[in-house]
């Protein structure tokens, strides 16, 4: 496959060293940057050009006659939306994905069709648009939803839920192990512990593994299960009520629109004209002018009360000192979104308590579109070296390596294992852990991988043969 990839910037070099680890694609990086560029060029195979990612001539230069995939991912969202039109119209790339950080584009409705997915968007023949915005929204309003979760994740329509929390004395699983779970459980709740983080390294349980007090359990479940399972993990806590968001743009605005019927939320905007327009905008959202690490600001605002303080703006430095702060203070949690790839495993887990990367997030959403076979959703996992990966299975016994088979019959490559299968026509939920199912045609499949390494092999594996096609 050939590939241009506008933008060597953080999430264009990780997608780019994802998609040149494969030896059939071909993979052309163009950039304005020319440090940037020798850099990428220096540590991965792939071409590099220098030049506006949106100039004809730049994507003439590049192949785009004969190219495959346009992925424009530039910090500039127009152009990344004009790469993307000339892409179509001049070059007749046939898959164009573009990087569309502000909300204005998606929700300005497009007339003709009402096309609400991509809204204004359909103008530019953009055929996939990922929202870093959106996409973090939605993962902070995972995270509320479950007190003291650390990572929540969502897969075949929100029917079974990936969720990561901490093991804590109380639990009714705590120094017991796994296969114990079952004496606990009411009729009809079922999970599959998928891994165990213990002192920052990854352990793949068996039934036997004990579980401690301190130790990161990930683990999937039905979604009418999921707080029956965190019950198993640690004490009942009294639910979220009182939020705290520090910065009023679009993430911290679409966060308190979506969850001001349901919470308690105080926002705090350091801009005076931003805080008037979310005081405008916001129907029951409390909203101070003041900066969020301002101590005298927090504490008349009671912030020994707030349940979740989220750190929002668009400064990390920013962010991480008002979420010490807070903490410090008396919030019971902290959520602080961290762009540097590098500070998010040195901060996540100690003082801050969850650290939320829109980069990780935007990589995981981009792979899912261009990696091979029906993937539905690729999330990188906490710490980053482990990703979970929803599959959809099509064929029969003759045209597919797994459709008809048992899952304990299928030999299934190293570091991957089934999380749950749930099946297209009924609904049903299935755990990993019931090795006897077998698998279906149309089957949405969650897997969790250990090791990125391996992810050709599983591509490789879930792909039909050519014969299903007729």
């Amino acid at each position: 496959m050939k590939i241009l990839i506008l933008g060597s910037g953080q999430v264009g070099s990780t997608v780019a060293q994802n998609l040149a680890s494969v030896s059939s694609n071909d993979v052309t990086v163009i950039d304005i940057d020319e440090k940037a560029l020798q850099h990428i060029g220096s540590r991965l195979d792939v071409q590099t050009i220098l030049g506006n990612g949106a100039s004809p001539f730049i994507l003439e230069q590049a192949g785009a006659a004969d190219s495959d995939l346009l992925l424009a991912l530039t910090r500039s969202d127009e152009t990344n939306i004009v790469a993307c039109k000339i892409a179509a119209d001049l070059f007749n790339i046939p898959s164009r994905i573009a990087r569309v950080r502000s909300s204005e584009y998606l929700e300005y409705p497009y007339p003709e069709n009402d096309d609400t997915e991509n809204g204004s968007l359909t103008v530019f023949d953009i055929t996939e648009t990922i929202s870093p915005e959106q996409l973090v929204t939605e993962q902070l309003v995972g995270l509320l939803s479950y007190t003291s979760a650390l990572q929540v994740l969502r897969f075949a329509g929100d029917k079974v839920r990936m969720v990561i929390v901490q093991a804590r004395k109380g639990g009714l699983l705590v120094n017991r192990e796994i296969a114990d779970i079952n004496q606990h459980l009411p009729e009809g709740a079922d999970c599959q512990i998928c891994a165990i983080y213990r002192n920052n390294r990854l352990i793949v349980p068996t039934p036997q593994t004990v579980i401690i007090e301190g130790d990161e359990v990930l683990f999937a479940a039905d979604i009418s299960s999921v707080n029956i399972i965190m019950r198993e993990l640690r004490p009942k806590e009294a639910r979220t009520r009182r939020i705290m968001i520090a910065g009023g743009g679009n993430i911290g605005y679409r966060l308190a629109k979506q969850l001001e019927s349901k919470y308690d939320i105080k926002i705090v905007e350091h801009n005076p004209r931003r805080a008037e327009w979310l005081a405008e905008n916001l129907d029951n959202t409390l909203v101070l002018q003041g900066s969020a690490t301002d101590e005298t600001l927090l504490d008349e605002e009671y912030i020994d009360e707030i349940d979740v303080f989220c750190a929002l703006t668009n400064d990390d430095e920013n962010n991480i000192m008002s979420s010490l702060l807070a903490k410090n203070l008396g919030a019971k949690r902290v959520v602080t979104i961290v762009n540097r790839s590098s500070y998010v495993d040195l901060l996540e887990g100690n003082k801050i308590d969850i650290v939320v990367s829109p980069h990780l997030i935007t990589i995981g959403s981009i792979l899912a579109h261009i990696r091979r076979g029906d993937i539905v959703a690729v999330h990188p996992l906490r710490r980053g070296t482990a990703e979970a990966i929803e599959v959809v299975v099509h064929g029969d016994k003759n045209t597919s390596a797994i459709v008809g088979r048992r899952i304990s019959g299928i030999k299934w490559p190293g570091d991957c294992y089934i999380a749950a299968i749930v099946r297209a026509e009924t609904g049903e939920v299935i755990m990993g852990h019931h090795t006897d199912t077998i698998v279906q045609d149309g089957d949405h499949i969650i897997f969790f991988v250990s090791r990125r390494r391996v992810l050709p092999e599983l591509e490789k594996l879930i792909q039909v043969k050519m014969g299903f096609f007729g």
